[in-house]
């Protein structure tokens, strides 16, 4: 895939005079999800001719990304004739896939009047990244470098309880800063929500921690074997694959899935574009090198080579039921 890389406000120009749709990609190194959104746009390139995609980190260019809103990445903005018509904030790959196809179905106008796209109002904003994870810690800074020593503290209770949990650096933005405290009415950093609800801050945490009540509202990190194991249960069937059943994003995937529908059997499924480390471990737990792969109750089955012989033989249905 070619990728221009968008290093100074020269590059940021010259992405929007760009004659194609300019796919722009805001990421940033600490964020896992922004490598998951480079395999989505590597796989929609393959599709969609004519787009251009560019990479922005977000922190580097501190002025483009606030001048396009970036409270988060990964972010996804599309252009059109210099102008934002569309955006994909975090990772939503069936979002991403159909915007990016929708738009680029609909051709660049050359007359400077693209449309652009609403602004999203401060409370939609705040509701979407308080929703962002089950767990939600908005803090000074980031878990490798908080900013502050209550934002610290708050990081090293978290990881001492092995937390799962997703942060928004309030520095980066002072309108999620100021309207965060009137929208929750708490008027400091840091702040926790679970399940989109506000906890509290630190000192609310260390009570809680105290009294037990905080280790059984937490979304504890699990190991990637343990994980998988569970993945690879989730149904009778359960099929790991780029992209959703209705909306496949590779030719292999499609295959499967049209394979699959004819069945009219029940399955699960994963999307791996989605979780890179569920992707790449998968292989290796499965000793299995691509995708899709398919199981059945908790046993590999293969991938898509595989399901077409059981076809041709006779014997998928029966293979999928697990009577074989």
């Amino acid at each position: 895939m070619v990728v221009k890389v968008v290093e100074n406000e020269g590059d940021y120009k010259s992405m929007l005079s760009s004659s194609q749709m300019a796919v722009a990609h805001f990421w940033a190194d600490f964020a896992e999800e922004c490598k998951n959104v480079t395999e989505v746009l590597n796989e929609l390139e393959k599709e969609v001719k004519n787009m251009c995609i560019f990479t922005i980190e977000a922190e580097k260019l501190p002025e483009i990304s606030m001048k396009h809103e970036i409270v988060a990445v990964p972010t996804v903005i599309l252009f059109k004739a210099g102008k934002a018509v569309d955006r994909v904030d975090g990772m939503n790959a069936a979002e991403l896939s159909a915007k990016v196809k929708q738009h680029a179905a609909s051709g660049v106008q050359t007359n400077g009047m693209a449309p652009v796209a609403p602004k999203e109002d401060l409370e939609t904003k705040l509701k979407r990244l308080i929703k962002a994870h089950k767990c939600m810690l908005f803090m000074k800074g980031n878990p490798k470098e908080p900013k502050c020593g209550f934002s610290k503290q708050t990081v090293g209770i978290f990881e001492d309880l092995n937390a799962e949990y997703g942060t928004f650096d309030i520095l980066t933005d002072d309108e999620v800063r100021q309207g965060l405290k009137k929208f929750s009415n708490w008027p400091t950093y840091p702040q926790l929500y679970i399940d989109g609800e506000l906890i509290g801050g630190l000192d609310i945490i260390k009570e809680m921690v105290e009294s037990g009540d905080l280790q059984t509202m937490l979304p504890k990190k699990v190991d990637l074997e343990t994980r998988l194991k569970e993945l690879i249960n989730l149904g009778e069937i359960t099929i790991f694959m780029k992209g959703e059943p209705k909306a496949p994003q590779c030719g292999f995937s499609r295959q499967l899935m049209e394979i699959m529908f004819e069945t009219k059997l029940d399955f699960k499924h994963f999307d791996i574009l989605t979780d890179n480390d569920v992707r790449q471990g998968l292989k290796k737990f499965s000793n299995w090198p691509t995708y899709p792969q398919v199981y059945v109750k908790g046993e590999f089955v293969g991938g898509l080579d595989i399901v077409k012989e059981l076809k041709q033989e006779g014997e998928l249905i029966s293979t999928l039921k697990g009577e074989c």
